[in-house]
Order: structure tokens, then sequence, then C-alpha cells
């Protein structure tokens, strides 16, 4: 089932969110693919989040961590090694690939691995010339004032 979503009243009131539509979209093509292995997302502070994958069977060397400019890629492949015969898998060891679209400013802290999980730390470090500032209003003489000043 393909859901498309109108963004017209988006764009009106906004600039520079053309990736928004994007995003929805590819969001939306990733829902009906394979969701192994199974995750977390958790928000552990304001600008502080962790992601943490169930990669039970795998070891830190079969697992790559990749850390794009708005992308996290998690990619997990076991050797091969001889063949075994099993009466049961349930313990799955077949490749995988998950990519987490990251928001501006997103920065990966550092990435372990305990009791069989991935943990990744994010941390959203917003540089200060990007931060809401207050802007000084000037009035009536002291206007122009500055203007005189900055003409001469």
């Amino acid at each position: 089932m393909r859901t498309t979503f109108d963004f017209a009243p988006l764009w009106r009131s906004t600039i520079g969110f053309d990736h928004l539509a994007n995003l929805v979209d590819s969001t939306l093509r990733q829902a009906t693919e394979d969701n192994y292995p199974p995750y977390n997302i958790e928000r552990s502070g304001e600008d502080h989040y962790r992601i943490s994958l169930a990669v039970a069977g795998f070891g830190a060397s079969d697992i790559t961590v990749t850390a794009e400019q708005n992308a996290l890629t998690i990619e997990g492949q076991k050797p091969e090694t001889a063949a075994h015969e099993y009466l049961y898998q349930g313990i799955a060891a077949r490749p995988f690939r998950r990519v987490f679209n990251l928001a501006d400013y997103v920065q990966v802290k550092q990435a372990s691995f305990r009791d069989g999980l991935l943990i990744i730390d994010l941390v959203r470090e917003v540089p200060e010339a990007m931060k809401p500032r207050r802007i000084q209003i000037a009035t009536g003489a002291s206007a122009a004032s500055q203007i005189e000043q900055k003409a001469a």
C-alpha cells in the first residue's frame, strides 16, 4: 500500500525544507523492508539519544558502523564458516544493513558492544552561531546616529 502526502501547505510557510518530502518518501519505502535486526531508539536527555540493536550471534568485528553527513549506516556480515547441520536454527546470522537518517548537528559520540547489543550514543551539538539570539532594536535618535556613524 502506497500513501502519498500533499506537502503544499508546508511549502507555503517554510524555506529550505525541500528534502523533507524525500525523507518521508524514503521512510515509507523502508517500512515495507525487512525488520532485522530489531532495535530500540531512546532519548536520554534533551539532546542525547541511544540506538540499541540486538545482534545476537555477531561479534564486534562482524559489524561496521559508518556515520556520513546525515545518515548512520550499520552493516553486519558473518564470515563464512564450515557448514553446520542444524536441527533447528532460530538465531539469525544473515547479513544486514540498517540506515538511520540523522537530523542536522546530530553526531555519533561512541559505539559499544555489550551482552549481544550494539549500542550507539548520539548527541545533538548545535554550533553557537546557529543558536537563536536576540536582536537589539534601535529606536529614535540612537538609530539615526548609528546610521550616520556607518556612513562616515
